[in-house]
């Protein structure tokens, strides 16, 4: 590939496992954001944010992002915030293509209860809060995430999201 392909998209909309299906299928380098701050600080996200609060991590975030933006080209799984914080959009458009995997809140719930306890900002909510939570975060992150150079409807039938993927990895060659 010349440049990344950054996939983007709220938690849970199948970032890192539609990165390691396709990396795996075409044997294009795959990296997800969140474990590479993690390898790099020696901590987990949790920890992270336990220790420096979102905004630490915040900052982390866009560091990695920029030293992986220099990179060689690769597949790249951001985390949900990543667009939309500091110039972080401007970082992303200036080294590769970005794709939005839209999942309805519906779906990213269904995903996230059964997870929530390994994610900082979802592991105080109870059931109720988090349907709201993900519901107005994913509202408010919406504009973001539609600057992406590509829309997948993540709806579609998993071939159809694998066969868009893998066009979108030979145009980039």
């Amino acid at each position: 590939m010349t440049k990344h392909l950054f996939l983007i998209g709220f938690m849970g909309s199948g970032k890192s496992h539609w990165g390691e299906r396709i990396s795996a299928r075409t044997g294009v380098p795959f990296l997800d954001l969140d474990a590479h701050i993690e390898a790099g600080e020696g901590i987990d996200i949790p920890e992270i944010f336990a220790r420096q609060g979102e905004s630490g991590f915040r900052d982390l975030e866009r560091m990695y992002l920029r030293r992986v933006a220099g990179m060689p080209a690769s597949l790249v799984a951001l985390g949900g915030g990543t667009p939309c914080f500091f110039d972080n959009q401007s970082i992303i458009e200036a080294s590769g293509t970005s794709v939005y995997l839209k999942t309805t809140p519906e779906v990213l719930i269904s995903r996230l209860e059964t997870e929530a306890e390994r994610r900082p900002l979802l592991a105080p909510l109870d059931r109720k809060a988090l349907h709201v939570f993900v519901r107005e975060r994913l509202a408010a992150r919406e504009s973001c995430y539609l600057k992406a150079d590509v829309v997948l409807d993540m709806a579609q039938d998993d071939i159809i999201i694998m066969e868009r993927l893998e066009d979108l990895i030979r145009r980039n060659k």
